[in-house]
């Protein structure tokens, strides 16, 4: 296994009290203790899972309503690894990094301008091993305690950058099921220029449900990939 982190990877689970934090984010980081990748939809790490990445699920609150959101980037198309997707920040490991943490906070610090020095980190998932591009990724839950400005800080890798309320997220109007180029089916999420499915999606669904935000949704269709993006394309309203 390549790349590993210098103090070695973290047991999913809180890395805070859950009481500590504000009630809408309190019920999430209390169930992200023992989660394996299974809860996830994913399934156990290979023995021989290749580059070890970590991603940051940054959450904050809208300072006039108290609602959450989560923050979501766009990838420029002519990056090599997942071009033009919508993700978490994040990315592989440095050899400098101590630990999980560390990466994800660089990498958002890096990719769209989030102050390490802003951010409590809460908790860490398992490790998801993600065979299309060979990474095997820690997702980091953080706090957004002081949210600053955010924006590509270099749009050969990142275009686009947005805060997307939770309420908007799980609502069942703005849900579908993507079917990716291997026909596999992904929850995914519409939001005006953005289409967000594949491990993203995944991890999120899994995630609106851990915290309670999801709604009941029955999808009415399924759609392929190409026809996804045309809808997000023209989506013009965040409902």
């Amino acid at each position: 296994m390549t790349g590993p982190f210098p103090s070695g990877s973290l047991l999913a689970g809180p890395l805070v009290d859950p009481a500590s934090l504000p009630g809408w984010l309190t019920t999430l980081v209390s169930r992200t203790a023992g989660l394996v990748p299974e809860d996830f939809g994913r399934d156990s790490v290979p023995a021989a899972a290749g580059r070890r990445a970590a991603v940051l699920v940054l959450f904050a609150s809208d300072p006039h309503t108290g609602e959450p959101d989560v923050l979501l980037q766009r990838r420029s198309a002519r990056v090599s690894a997942h071009p033009g997707q919508v993700c978490f920040p994040g990315g592989a490991v440095d050899e400098t990094d101590d630990g999980p943490v560390a990466t994800a906070l660089r990498e958002a610090g890096e990719e769209v301008g989030v102050r390490a020095a802003d951010v409590l980190p809460v908790a860490v998932l398992p490790q998801l091993y993600l065979a299309r591009s060979n990474f095997l990724i820690t997702p980091v839950l953080g706090h957004w305690q002081r949210p600053g400005p955010v924006a590509p800080v270099d749009y050969r890798e990142t275009v686009a950058v947005a805060r997307v309320l939770l309420r908007v997220l799980a609502d069942p109007v703005n849900r579908l099921i993507v079917r990716g180029p291997s026909g596999c089916p992904y929850p995914a999420f519409v939001l005006p220029g953005m289409l967000v499915w594949g491990f993203t999606g995944r991890l999120l669904a899994a995630l609106l449900t851990l915290g309670g935000w999801a709604r009941p949704w029955e999808p009415a269709a399924e759609y392929d990939l190409e026809a996804a993006w045309r809808l997000a394309e023209r989506t013009e309203v965040i409902r």
